[in-house]
């Protein structure tokens, strides 16, 4: 059985020290650096090219309990400007957590607002907020692990249409700032909702005929559960106990299995991993490990983990 990877390295992640089992795994791999985001990525492996953006939002929204059709979608992240000393700055986390009322009487006043330019803000199942349009925008976006902690720029949409875009985003910030809701997150020092993060436009893709090597795919969030809609995969929840899912996944070719949240917190997820292959659990373990605006893909077979003269060095030094 071959086991795929897909997680977001977080700070914590980043911290490891060099004895951690994802350095030791990092150090018996073969590792290669690609200039893309996590999700660009995975939409490229599952066969989705940028028209200009991959359809991300689309895809996320017919898994999320919206009607879809034949509309143009785009994810409307709720996040937080960071103003530095001549610019703004992307801040984390992407999207902010905000509860369902608040999201729901922030959504309202934006459709108020942009209701007679065609746009309409929607909510899905999830909590997750997407920009529902009639008319392809003419512009390009970027996703959001782009341009966290960066002057944002050279990351606001680009295209025809790119200045009237850049004008509705400085109205919402406007409409923001004066909301009830942010008043009431300031506050409790929660951090203003002060923008919203358009990426991942396009309208839903005919069904895939690429033929996929994944018989099972585990995953929480709306990208993976809307590509399995897609492409026709099996999908499954990914627990709180990784050890305990190692144990049923032998029957399987092969598996791609999300890790997110608790699983990211400290280094406990990749012992399990570092443990079943060197107990042959599966043959081959690939990891892509998204960084920003980078994705680290690194290679491990069973055989591997018994390369003693390779000695682990800090996560970091992977990204320079």
């Amino acid at each position: 059985m071959k086991l795929t990877v897909d997680c977001a390295i977080s700070n914590n992640l980043l911290a490891l020290p060099d004895d951690s089992a994802l350095a030791r795994l990092l150090s018996k791999a073969k590792v290669r650096q690609l200039d893309m985001p996590l999700e660009a990525v995975i939409c490229v492996q599952h066969g989705l090219a940028p028209k200009p953006d991959y359809p991300i939002a689309a895809i996320a929204a017919d898994a999320d309990g919206l009607s879809v059709g034949d509309a143009y979608w785009l994810r409307a992240d709720p996040v937080h400007l960071l103003l530095q000393r001549d610019s703004f700055s992307l801040s984390e986390p992407v999207p902010l957590h905000v509860q369902r009322e608040q999201a729901e009487l922030i959504i309202a006043s934006l459709n108020q607002h942009f209701g007679q330019n065609g746009m309409m803000f929607v909510i899905g199942n999830s909590g997750a907020w997407y920009l529902r349009l009639e008319i392809q925008p003419e512009i390009e976006t970027k996703l959001p692990s782009v341009a966290i902690g960066r002057n944002i720029f050279q990351f606001m949409p680009q295209g025809v249409a790119a200045s009237s875009w850049i004008g509705y985003l400085n109205e919402a910030q406007m409409l923001l700032h004066d909301h009830s809701v942010n008043a009431e997150r300031e506050s409790r020092h929660y951090p203003a909702i002060n923008s919203v993060w358009l990426s991942g436009g396009g309208v839903m893709p005919q069904a895939s005929s690429i033929r996929r090597d994944t018989d099972l795919l585990l995953a929480n969030s709306m990208l993976y559960l809307g590509l399995a809609k897609w492409a026709g995969l099996v999908i499954g929840p990914v627990g709180e106990s990784l050890s305990k899912l190692m144990q049923h996944l032998d029957v399987h070719d092969h598996v791609r299995l999300e890790l997110h949240g608790q699983h990211l917190s400290d280094d406990a997820s990749f012992n399990v991993l570092w443990d079943a292959l060197r107990a042959g659990k599966f043959k081959q373990l690939t990891l892509n490990l998204g960084c920003y605006e980078k994705t680290l893909v690194a290679i491990i077979r069973p055989i591997d983990t018994y390369r003693f003269w390779r000695s682990s060095k800090p996560i970091n030094a992977y990204l320079t």
